[in-house]
Parts: C-alpha cells; structure tokens; sequence
C-alpha cells in the first residue's frame, strides 16, 4: 500500500501520513491565530468595550466626556477601515494553556511565532521587534524569545486556550516590582503600587487595567501581576481579603483623578486584578503591571479539532 492509500483521517503520529495532517493541521491553526492577533489590533475585547461605555456615562468632567467620546469614534474607524486603533501595536505577548491530551503540540510554539509574522502583515502591526543589543528592528515582530509565550499544562484537558496580548510601549513603562522585608506588611505592598501609579500612571494613556502579584520571588510577582492582566474586567478574587484588596486599591487609584488619557476626572482605572502565591516566611514580593485603556488583549480557546471559540469577541468571524 503506498502513502496515497492511507487515510489521513485515522493517521497515527510518525507515519507520513500523520507528519502531513500535522502540518496541515499546524498551517490551519496558525491561519487563525494571525488572524485573531490582526482583529485584536483593530477590536477590543467585549469586557474593556462594556466597561469604557460604564465609565463614560458616570463621568461628569466635560473634558473627560468628549474624550471618551473620541475613543468611542477612534474604535468605529479603526474597525470600518479595518485598521489598528493605536499606532502603537506593542510586543506580542501570549498566554498558553494547553492540555495535555492536545493533539496538536508538535511545532505549537514555531506555529505561534510565524503567526506573530503573518498578523504583522495582515494587520499591519509596527515592527516592535528589536533585537537587544544589536539594535536592529526584524521588521516582523519575530526575534529573540519572541512573541514571549507563557505555557501552562492543563492536566487531562484535550483544549488549547491563548490570551494573546499586545502590550503597548505606554502601558508597560509603568511594570515595576520590589521585595519587601515581611514585617513591612501588605500595606507596604499597596503603597508601593500607589506610589508606582501616582509617578508612572500617567504613561499608560488611563484609564488602566492595574495587574498586581503578589508572592515569594519578584519573577513570580511580575508574571502574575501580568497574568491579572488577562482577567476578565471586573472580575474578582475568590479569596474574599484580596477581593477585598482589589477594591481598596481600585478606589485608591480613582481618587488619584487621572482620567483618560491622564487629562483628569472621576475614575483613572477600569479595574484592579490581584493573583497570588505563597512564599517565604522571609520575604513578600509585589510587582505591577498596567494595561491601557486599548486594552488589546483576546482569549480564543481551540478543541482537539481545532474548532474554537473567541471567548472575549462575541458574535466577530475570522
């Protein structure tokens, strides 16, 4: 029998068959993947869209309405022209939680990577990518570690979820982090991100989504405080004395009256997210990242099948 006999349907991994409906499977997968990045760059998510319309109805200050009117119209052209809503379409960042029974995991990371590539034609998306210490710009948005892929394995899931990021220069000027000495407290935690906010704020084109971590070591505390980022807006905590953090620091913020774009007025956040972990008895690590209020983040969650869903864009076809 030879390889044109084989049905690719039932092929098994490591027959030549199997290596071809991989690649094929791949090539399929990262068809969409660019395809989702290039609509993160022009459509924010359901969460920051209903959430700008809250605070724009609250606002009282004349000068902050007509901005979030003119953010309301800069989202209608960036879609109608099918083009970025910022001109800044930041370093690919993307969270991955594959399962362990995923199928497709061979060539997943090479896979994400050239779909970095082919969104930042389609898109277009700025070449952010610069090559550190060479100062030289790849022009695809692909180099060195990057798009920066975050992986988690899912025990006994056969899913592939992505929060694909695209992190802006402005809002992540604000990242910070320390390690504090425990006897400081978790107040110290939370003067310190006051501090960061009331300095840096401003950079981050408000009002900001606020990713605070909280745990042993500062690259711990930094990647959760970027992993709060991806939390749906609004949402809170189950452990209810950091939910009730997230609140405190929220109306913390708000009282700095930065507003958008840090013009003044009433709110200067869309939200506060906390995550934490346990850590040493001798040390307690905070760090802070920011999102702007083009919060250009997206979740699409793909099954064995590759079918998917655009959990954070509702009703949007590819």
């Amino acid at each position: 029998m030879t390889t044109a006999d084989l049905d690719t349907h039932d092929a098994q991994p490591g027959t030549v068959a199997g290596a071809r409906q991989s690649a094929g499977s791949l090539a399929e997968l990262t068809d969409v993947v660019a395809r989702f990045t290039a609509l993160i760059s022009r459509r924010l998510p359901d969460d920051v869209t209903a959430r700008l319309k809250e605070l724009a109805e609250e606002e009282t200050n004349p000068m902050a309405t007509m901005i979030y009117q003119t953010m309301e119209r800069n989202q209608l052209l960036a879609e109608d022209l099918k083009r970025p809503s910022c001109q800044d379409t930041g370093l690919v960042q993307i969270f991955v939680n594959v399962g362990s029974r995923f199928p497709h995991t061979e060539g997943l990371a090479e896979a994400l990577k050239e779909a970095v590539a082919q969104a930042t034609r389609l898109a277009p998306l700025r070449h952010n990518t610069v090559e550190t210490f060479d100062e030289v710009n790849t022009g695809t948005n692909v180099g060195s570690k990057s798009p920066w892929i975050y992986w988690n394995v899912v025990e006994g899931s056969d899913e592939l979820t992505l929060h694909v990021y695209l992190a802006g220069g402005g809002c992540t000027l604000p990242g910070q982090g320390r390690t504090l000495m425990p006897g400081e407290g978790y107040e110290a935690a939370m003067e310190f991100v006051l501090d960061v906010m009331t300095s840096y704020g401003l950079n981050a084109c408000p009002p900001l989504l606020v990713g605070v971590g909280i745990g042993s070591s500062i690259d711990a505390a930094a990647f959760m405080s970027k992993l709060a980022l991806m939390r749906p807006v609004g949402s809170h905590s189950a452990h209810p004395k950091v939910a009730e953090l997230e609140t405190a620091l929220r109306e913390a913020i708000d009282s700095i009256g930065l507003g958008p774009q840090g013009l003044g007025g009433s709110r200067s956040t869309m939200g506060v997210a906390i995550e934490n972990a346990a850590r040493h008895p001798s040390v307690l690590s905070v760090a802070v990242n920011t999102g702007c209020w083009s919060h250009r983040r997206g979740t699409i969650r793909f099954d064995r099948d590759l079918g998917y869903e655009l959990v954070t864009h509702q009703g949007v076809r590819l």
